[in-house]
């Protein structure tokens, strides 16, 4: 046999071990992708029935309930006010410490000289309209008298203490928020402007209010709660009768000369 036929067929088994290998090679590749795609599906079986095993066994199950969605809204302080240590108190509980943050409420005061309605400001004022809603709830305002009417420098009326002394409210106090944004101490409380005494201190805020009737010039320590909508002419017409001091004298600060009664005050619910 020829030396050129012996290459030739040298490399014919050459090319032939080399197709073969290579042919063995891609079964090999083609075996471990089966197999990784197996276990892959056999994975994705077992959570899927582990997830459908879940459901249909907790899923329906009255004992096992869902998780509760978490409280929206405003999370309130209210700090404890000792009703023994002050008789003027009047103690009928907390609100709750959650409170809603959004839109507005209604409050309606009926008074023995008319009605005022009040939008007030739950969005910035939650804490503050959280407590009257709940005071408003136990009946803390009616039947109490509006204590003081202040004719000069400050024209407001003043009401929401049970006693009418200018010393009472309920066991607990609150920090004031919704404080007006400006430099002019004149324009802080313009007329038709709702807002919460306190005693001059950080966190006395409690159930007295007062709506501002006329011009008046007070730093920017108080807690706005709304704004008169409806009935500002009543206070008007309050202010104008004057006021009077303990022996009925006219003063500029006293109460009002025509007492002032509120016979029911009522909130509408907050937006949840």
């Amino acid at each position: 046999m020829s030396s050129t036929i012996q290459r030739q067929r040298a490399a014919a088994r050459a090319r032939l071990e080399r197709q073969m290998g290579e042919r063995l090679e891609e079964a090999r590749k083609r075996k471990q992708r089966n197999a990784v795609l197996g276990a892959a599906v056999a994975l994705l079986l077992v959570i899927g029935g582990t997830i459908w095993l879940m459901r249909t066994v907790g899923g329906d199950d009255p004992q096992t309930p869902a998780a509760a969605p978490l409280p929206e809204g405003q999370v309130c302080t209210w700090t404890p006010e000792d009703a023994k240590a002050n008789k003027n108190l009047k103690d009928v509980g907390t609100p709750p410490t959650e409170a809603s943050s959004k839109g507005t409420q209604t409050m309606t005061i009926t008074t023995n000289s008319g009605v005022i309605e009040v939008a007030v400001n739950t969005a910035k004022a939650p804490c503050t309209a959280a407590a009257f809603t709940y005071l408003a709830s136990k009946n803390f305002f009616d039947n109490t008298k509006c204590h003081r009417l202040t004719t000069e420098g400050i024209k407001v009326l003043q009401c929401g203490d049970p006693s009418a002394t200018g010393m009472g409210g309920p066991s607990f106090k609150m920090a004031e928020e919704n404080l007006p944004n400006v430099t002019d101490q004149a324009t802080a409380y313009p007329a038709g402007t709702v807002a919460i005494a306190n005693t001059g201190q950080p966190g006395s805020s409690g159930s007295q209010f007062f709506l501002v009737y006329g011009p008046t010039t007070l730093d920017s320590n108080y807690t706005v709660l709304g704004k008169i909508t409806k009935g500002l002419d009543v206070v008007e017409k309050i202010g104008a009768a004057g006021a009077v001091d303990k022996d009925g004298k006219a003063t500029p600060d006293g109460a009002p000369k025509k007492p002032v009664t509120i016979t029911s005050l009522k909130i509408t619910p907050a937006e949840s």
